[in-house]
């Protein structure tokens, strides 16, 4: 079933909602009156304001979080989205706030991620209302003020003992259906060293974030290079550089790791004693490898493919030598089994566990409800086979359980989130809420 018609009336009112709530500047910030700042509660206030409008029940959870909801029944589907956004950063043609119009696209700051698809919801969920169709779940449209610096609006809606869907998505990754979304880990390991070694590393702290590639990496040693150094690798005085290529920590095989180049190449130059182990392990056990084959942790399944390993850090403080990884596991491999590995094979280099952060994998089976839900709409609503992705990146619906991502970005579409001039072009947008709709409509009927 579809609900087109009741869609295109709406369109013009979708649209001008949207860019109400585009013009008010959501970016998260700690420490204020609200939970994550002004802008974030003034889209709340926004969107509850707009379902008590469309005839919605609407709640505020403590001011992390909201939703809207319709229809009755003992259990609840739901639509999982964010208003809040990341910084508007530079070399913007348009308004980042402005939400102008120009040929087709509506420009701002969330246009796409993630107020765009929200704003569809609602209208979304407008349609089936006025369609009067009968229900037996009730729909709720539950959306987040912070999933750009954390999702601590749904882990506190988690957290409270809110009511949870039995099934739902969230239009915050791309079409057709994300059902797998590996694991991932962040660790920092550290090894203190002799502080009386002549041949030493003297200052060192490369490297962006865990989960990037370094491009370029710096060492200043103790004593001059005199050796010859391998390809990339360049040396004045003391200093000692690598050059690398970029890459997002969850597909390091696309980059070169400066880091570990510098490493490999400092592994030559006869550092003394504990300093010589610990550069070692690291260029021999690390180095440029991506699979972890090495620290034997090496680990690949059917579904979601190889483990993949990013050394993203490195840092000298004092007498300890620190590294940090990014790992993104197949989703069938369990954690505790392959971490434990890591750890001990870590130790064996006199690297101890100074911290970790894990983010659990997603896997919705392909026969599940859910996803033969969204397959049969999704072929329905645009002649196209349902494909089901698999990804290393972390999606919203890690925030919340019965969750998968499902949209906005079709395939072949531009990816213009978190990038200057970010628009949303308003036939896919209308696309979006027609998709969205016949979605809701076929988990609540």
């Amino acid at each position: 079933m579809n609900f087109n018609r009741e869609l295109d009336a709406l369109e013009s009112e979708l649209i001008a909602s949207l860019q109400e709530l585009i013009r008010i500047k959501s970016v998260g910030e700690d420490g204020g009156e609200h939970p994550f700042g002004d802008g974030p509660h003034a889209c709340l206030e926004a969107c509850l304001a707009l379902g008590e409008k469309l005839g919605f029940r609407t709640a505020s959870v403590d001011d992390m979080a909201g939703y809207v909801e319709y229809g009755s029944g003992e259990e609840m589907i739901a639509v999982l989205g964010h208003v809040d956004v990341v910084p508007e950063g530079d070399g913007w043609n348009y308004p980042p706030y402005g939400a102008v119009i120009d040929n087709g696209r509506m420009y701002g700051r969330g246009t796409v991620d993630d107020k765009g698809p929200t704003i569809a919801a609602f209208y979304a969920l407008k349609a089936i209302k006025d369609a009067g169709v009968p229900l037996s779940r009730r729909i709720r449209i539950i959306f987040g003020l912070d999933e750009e610096k954390g999702s601590r609006c749904i882990k506190h809606y988690v957290a409270k003992g809110e009511e949870l869907p039995v099934m739902g998505f969230t239009p915050d990754g791309e079409y057709p259906i994300i059902y797998a979304e590996k694991g991932i880990v962040n660790a920092t390991f550290a090894r203190k060293l002799s502080a009386d070694a002549k041949r030493r590393i003297a200052s060192f702290n490369a490297g962006i974030a865990s989960n990037v590639v370094p491009e370029f990496a710096k060492a200043e040693l103790s004593f001059e290079i005199e050796s010859e150094l391998p390809e990339k690798v360049t040396a004045e005085g003391k200093v000692l550089s690598a050059a690398g290529v970029n890459a997002h920590g969850s597909t390091p095989e696309l980059g070169e790791n400066a880091i570990g180049r510098l490493f490999i190449a400092m592994d030559k130059l006869g550092f003394d004693g504990d300093w010589g182990e610990a550069v070692k392990f690291i260029a021999e056990n690390i180095g440029m490898q991506t699979r972890g084959e090495s620290l034997g942790v090496a680990r690949r399944d059917d579904v979601s493919g190889d483990l993949t390993l990013n050394m993203g850090l490195a840092k000298l403080e004092g007498d300890t030598l620190s590294v940090s990884v990014n790992i993104r596991y197949p989703v069938t491999i369990d954690f505790d089994g392959f971490f434990k590995v890591l750890v001990s094979k870590m130790a064996e280099g006199g690297f101890e566990e100074v911290s970790h952060t894990h983010k659990k994998a997603l896997y919705m089976p392909p026969e599940t409800e859910l996803i033969r839900c969204l397959q049969k709409v999704y072929e329905e609503q645009t002649g196209e086979p349902a494909r089901l992705i698999s990804m290393g990146g972390g999606t919203y619906a890690k925030a919340m359980p019965n969750i998968v991502a499902f949209g906005p970005i079709f395939p072949g579409d531009e990816a213009v989130e978190h990038k200057p001039n970010e628009y949303v072009e308003l036939d896919k947008l209308m696309k979006n809420a027609k998709i969205i709709a016949a979605a809701m409509y076929e988990m609540a009927k």
